[in-house]
C-alpha cells in the first residue's frame, strides 16, 4: 500500500503540472489559466487517488471514466459561438488534457504526466493559424 504522504506528492505533481500548462493559457489571455487548469488537475488527482485507495474491490475505473465526463461538462463551457463561428476549443481541449494529467499523477505515473505536460505546452506555442 502507498503511503498518504506520497499520495499528497502526486496530487502537488499534479497541480504544478495543471499550473505549467494553464501558465500558457494566461499567457495568451485566455479565460481557463495557471489556477484554473490546477485545480482541475488536482480535482481529477484527487479523484483518481480515491478511486486507487478508497473504493477497493471495487470497479475503480468507473470513477476515472466519471471524470472524464465531468471534465468534458467543464470543457463544454469553454466554447462559444460567436460571430458565426466557435471559440474555446483549444481552451476546452486543455482542460480535458489538464483531468488526464492529474489522473496520470495520481496514479504514480511520474515520467508520462510530465511528458504529456511539455507535449501539450509545446502544441500550445505552435503558432495558430489565422481565422478568415
Amino acid at each position: 500500500m502507498v503511503p498518504q504522504w506520497e499520495y499528497v506528492l502526486r496530487l502537488l505533481l499534479a497541480a504544478v503540472l495543471g499550473g505549467i500548462i494553464g501558465f500558457q493559457r494566461e499567457l495568451y489571455g485566455k479565460p481557463a489559466g495557471a489556477r484554473t487548469l490546477a485545480l482541475i488537475g488536482i480535482g481529477a488527482g484527487m479523484f483518481g487517488v480515491m478511486s486507487l485507495t478508497g473504493f477497493l474491490g471495487n470497479n475503480t475505473a468507473a470513477i476515472a471514466a466519471a471524470v472524464v465526463t465531468g471534465v468534458g461538462f467543464l470543457g463544454a463551457g469553454a466554447i462559444l459561438h460567436r460571430h458565426g463561428g466557435v471559440e474555446g476549443l483549444t481552451t476546452a481541449a486543455t482542460i480535458w488534457v489538464a483531468a488526464g494529467v492529474g489522473l496520470a499523477a495520481s496514479a504514480g505515473l511520474y515520467v508520462l504526466a510530465p511528458a504529456v505536460t511539455a507535449m501539450s505546452v509545446i502544441i500550445l506555442f505552435l503558432p495558430q493559424r489565422k481565422q478568415k
